[in-house]
């Protein structure tokens, strides 16, 4: 992202990055500014089809066009155009640039909404095995093991949630954490330690996942002696943090120290006019239902924006 310098570039208010389906709809409640225009996603999470070990789309493209259709909204290649009839001039002065595989784009506001992906425990084997045994949601992908033995991996509040939600499915869940108490907050502790099925290894981390074609155990490494064992079980649900996708906006905008965007309950940045809303920014509390509040205050910041600066 950069101020814009070039003349043959297209023009769109608000840009909106990315297109997941609750930024699609927000960004179509922009009916009184400019063209809009989302990006969808290029890689897609996936989740994995236990029957037969492989790994499919949890969400594909259609399901975009779909929406756009009833918007409307013109669904391009990986691109999704808002047609709004342009009110005053195409390209403002103070325009923001962006370049995409898919051209070059400018707008006077951007709101960015490129999420956090989990992070890997950075063990050989893990991303052939995502979908075959290795989860980063439990509430996404753990229905299918229902009557087996799944392991968390973590400690904070995500890994307890995880924890909790397979405890009412599975035989069995382990609950790897590299310390001797958890970092959830406290309202996760007294559930987790009443739940009959749930089992905590302390001072554990996983050194290494045991497979054939799929997952079929850990090998856990105690961080005080060294000793290692292993842990049979059909799932490892990895909960270790997330990373936030700002890379591309490192050198433009303000960061906290974990990455995420520096931005208030307004989802201003320290760019006027660049908004950051859902898991990207800075925030307590990082939900649904919290990113899909932060897109409607983006939308109302970025039309009040526009009208300020005609």
């Amino acid at each position: 992202m950069r101020q814009a310098t070039q003349s043959n570039i297209r023009a769109f208010d608000p840009l909106w990055l990315n297109g997941k389906r609750c930024s699609l709809y927000l960004a179509g409640l922009c009916t009184d500014l400019h063209n809009v225009i989302a990006a969808a996603l290029d890689q897609l999470p996936v989740v994995g089809d236990h029957e037969n070990g492989s790994a499919v789309p949890r969400f594909a493209f259609q399901p975009f066009r779909d929406q756009a259709h009833i918007l409307p909204v013109k669904a391009a290649g990986g691109l999704i155009e808002y047609q709004y009839p342009a009110a005053g001039k195409d390209g403002a002065g103070d325009g923001k640039t962006l370049d995409t595989s898919e051209g070059v784009f400018q707008g006077r506001t951007v709101v960015i909404a490129t999420g956090a992906t989990p992070r890997p425990l950075g063990v050989p084997g893990e991303e052939a095995l995502v979908g075959k045994g290795v989860h980063y949601c439990a509430a996404c992908d753990g229905a299918p093991y229902r009557g087996k033995t799944v392991a968390v991996v973590g400690g904070g509040n995500s890994a307890a949630a995880d924890a909790l939600t397979l405890s009412r499915i599975a035989k069995k869940v382990y609950l790897i954490h590299r310390r001797d108490s958890l970092r959830a907050t406290k309202v996760y502790h007294e559930p987790l330690m009443n739940a009959p099925n749930v089992e905590f290894c302390w001072n554990s981390t996983v050194s290494a996942l045991l497979h054939d074609s799929r997952l079929t155990g850990l090998r856990l490494k105690d961080v005080n002696t060294g000793a290692e064992r292993e842990l049979a079980c059909d799932g490892v649900f990895i909960s270790v943090g997330r990373a936030p996708a700002t890379e591309l906006f490192r050198s433009e905008l303000a960061l906290d120290k974990s990455g995420y965007i520096i931005a208030d309950e307004s989802t201003r940045t320290s760019i006027p006019g660049v908004f950051a809303v859902g898991d990207v920014r800075t925030k307590a509390l990082r939900q649904v239902v919290t990113a899909v509040s932060d897109g409607a205050v983006a939308v109302h910041y970025a039309e009040e924006y526009l009208a300020e600066n005609r």
